[in-house]
């Protein structure tokens, strides 16, 4: 036997059990094949499997606070708060979500500061706000700024566009869990990038958004998304959600 065929056999006997033909390692019984992912093709300007709920003209997905027509003007594809209208919500009900909201905040800045300059936000089930602000070279506390979730967690990083650009949210929304007996069995959680810029990750939620005192939880279920009305002329468009 020539030295050469001894050290193939030899290299052959130490083969990994993965590089033979043991059924038992078959790569292919880890693979899944049914069921087949849903196509979703990608933005532009929303995924094929997309719920649009403003498209720069139809309102329809809305309502004001109170019920009945949305109190906000829309113009030039967008759809712009009236201060002192209240705010709006979707007429749809929504638990664990996928969100994308394009925001603007106003140009003329004179006189404002502070919370009082672009205020608004995005309320997920009605009761947990991501707040909207002008929050560029424009100091306030840090977890009322834009990017936070109010009252509760600053942004890892601000990522706030100038006055009167646009900005965009990306949102991921896990809605919490409740027992039977109306328990917490599961805190909320989101991640928000903030232009593209990853600002919550993963973030637990105390409890419901409150302007004064600690957050806490009360049993609900599936609820509206509401854009809030704070005095301020912030204007939003390209509006879609994803159910998960």
């Amino acid at each position: 036997m020539t030295r050469f065929l001894m050290m193939a056999m030899g290299a052959l006997a130490v083969m990994p059990a993965f590089a033979q033909a043991d059924p038992e390692r078959d790569p292919a019984k880890t693979e899944v094949w049914a069921p087949v992912a849903d196509v979703a093709t990608p933005p532009g300007a929303a995924p094929s499997d997309a719920i649009v709920l403003f498209d720069g003209r139809d309102v329809s997905a809305w309502e004001a606070e109170q019920g009945g027509r949305v109190p906000w003007t829309v113009a030039d594809g967008a759809m712009t708060v009236v201060p002192g209208s209240k705010g709006i919500r979707t007429r749809q009900r929504f638990c664990d979500i996928q969100l994308h909201v394009e925001w603007r905040t106003p140009t003329d800045t004179k006189g404002f500061d502070g919370q009082n300059r672009g205020n608004s936000g995005i309320f997920l089930q009605e009761l947990y706000e991501l707040q909207v602000l002008d929050s560029y070279r424009n100091p306030t506390y840090a977890n009322g700024q834009a990017g936070s979730i109010y009252k509760q967690a600053m942004p890892r990083v601000n990522a706030a566009r100038a006055p009167g650009q646009w900005q965009a949210y990306d949102i991921i929304w896990k809605a919490p869990r409740f027992s039977a007996g109306g328990g917490l069995t599961s805190p909320a959680r989101i991640t928000v990038l903030h232009n593209g810029v990853l600002v919550q990750d993963d973030t637990v939620l105390a409890g419901k958004t409150e302007y004064i005192g600690a957050p806490s939880y009360s049993s609900h279920g599936c609820a509206p998304l509401y854009l809030q009305e704070h005095a301020s002329k912030v204007s939003y468009r390209n509006i879609w959600v994803r159910e998960l």
